[in-house]
């Protein structure tokens, strides 16, 4: 592994204040954000890649703590078909870390027109996205380099914990500014144990990734760095999806990795999975879950000292680590990968 550092782990060590720097801007504003969103009854998430990602963590919010049915957006229904649909009562929320990319701005102008109430989650306030919404929630995540999202997509979960708070869920604000401080302890912890996991991952050509509720965004944006950078055939998977059939990919050659908050009703089945996949022969690694998950597991990076409801903001920080140190590890630039650029445009 070779020891120049790259600007993506400089960029995820700029996370804290990064999402520091999101709360001081978005916090103030819960008020506004509260008074658009009261005539709806549901969320709508207009989204791609590391955003898509982002919004499912959202749409677990909004229904696990909000009381709101959400959902996620195909937007080539607007797009590609141009049907029109009635979302009166719809709170249709586009998060584009460039605010930039014509498809979510297309399929966000066509939710106003068909009667929604507009948030724009983005990290440029001069962006189409926040220019046209109704109401711009803009993250102060600063220039982002390295082609992998990463403090775009921790202060995009940040935003979408003040969405939660404005939509009346009954959390406490106090814990969310915590965050910064947690994410700074985890950066400060032990690099050996992300270290030995990357070693062991040298060589694999696929991996499953898995978690399930709030975590299972974690597992959805991990498997998605690990294939971006590192060039691995990566499934990220609800542990429920997986144990319906897709399981049987899990072998001595091809781990688990898998993530959990500390505590919360998914625990349990996740450290159950992970005896499983220990069982079948399989090498299982884990993120977070405390002593439960890590005793289940052949190595575990731990996780953040928060709440269910924010351990997500947290949980992908050693996922964007071991991304990094894989992608070096396999003689990789991690922050120019093939094919890829920071704006993608899809029609």
């Amino acid at each position: 592994m070779t020891s120049r550092p790259s600007v993506m782990s400089r960029e995820i060590a700029e996370q804290p204040a990064a999402i520091h720097d999101t709360l001081a801007e978005l916090l103030p504003r819960l008020t506004e954000i509260a008074d658009l969103a009261r005539p709806t009854r549901q969320v709508l998430f207009i989204a791609r890649g590391s955003s898509d990602n982002a919004a499912v963590y959202g749409g677990y919010l909004a229904q696990t703590h909000a009381a709101r049915l959400a959902t996620l957006a195909s937007p080539s229904v607007a797009t590609a078909y141009g049907t029109r649909l009635d979302l009166s009562g719809v709170l249709a929320v586009a998060l584009s870390q460039s605010g930039r990319t014509e498809e979510i701005v297309e399929t966000m102008n066509w939710a106003a027109e068909c009667g929604a109430r507009t948030v724009g989650i983005t990290n440029d306030a001069d962006s189409p996205v926040a220019r046209l919404a109704d109401l711009a929630m803009v993250t102060r995540a600063g220039d982002e380099v390295a082609v992998p999202a990463t403090k775009t997509y921790t202060t995009q979960l940040t935003a979408l914990a003040v969405l939660a708070l404005a939509l009346g869920a009954p959390l406490d604000a106090g814990e969310l500014r915590e965050v910064p401080a947690a994410i700074e302890r985890l950066l400060a912890g032990p690099s050996e144990p992300l270290d030995a996991i990357a070693d062991r991952l040298v060589g694999v050509q696929g991996a499953v990734v898995s978690g399930r509720g709030l975590a299972f965004s974690t597992a959805l944006e991990a498997a998605l760095k690990l294939k971006e950078a590192c060039y691995l055939h990566a499934m990220g998977l609800s542990y429920a999806d997986l144990l319906h059939g897709p399981i049987a990919v899990v072998d001595a050659d091809t781990p688990a990795l898998l993530v959990a908050a500390d505590s919360g009703p998914t625990l349990s089945g996740t450290v159950a999975l992970a005896e499983r996949v220990s069982a079948a022969g399989a090498p299982v690694y884990g993120i977070g879950g405390g002593a439960a998950l890590a005793g289940a597991c052949d190595l575990a990076v731990p996780g953040p000292d928060l709440p269910e409801w924010l351990a997500p903001i947290g949980l992908i920080v050693p996922a964007q680590q071991l991304t990094e140190r894989l992608a070096r590890g396999l003689g990789y630039d991690p922050d120019r990968p093939r094919g890829l650029g920071k704006v993608t445009q899809t029609s």
